[in-house]
């Protein structure tokens, strides 16, 4: 089971398991953790899951499909190079250890 951090913009660090197969949504919003609205239930159409990737592991992942990038261009706190929509991150053991940072509001 992956270890995931989630740091929201204040700091506040969330900690937590997963599941392997289960995206990072999906486990955030699990757990309570604040600031993931996941409005359209993991649809990658609303954009308010979105997160940073620590640059650490950004590399790690795979990049984000076409439409993920189409909808982190409609996100209220401008994407970065790291940007993501955790609806689309599956974690796996590969990903245990990461860190991912919440913008300041989703809409």
């Amino acid at each position: 089971m992956p270890d995931i951090t989630l740091i929201e913009a204040d700091g506040t660090e969330h900690g937590f398991e997963a599941p392997d197969g289960v995206s990072v949504m999906q486990a955030a919003t699990g757990f309570g953790v604040p600031g993931i609205l996941a409005d359209c239930g993991g649809q990658a159409s609303c954009g308010t899951c979105h997160v940073f990737v620590d640059p650490a592991w950004a590399d790690r992942l795979p990049p984000p499909e076409p439409h993920e990038r189409l909808v982190l261009e409609t996100t209220a706190v401008p994407a970065t190079p790291t940007s993501r929509l955790s609806c689309q991150i599956r974690l796996s053991p590969a990903l245990q250890g990461l860190v991912l940072r919440l913008p300041d509001r989703q809409v």
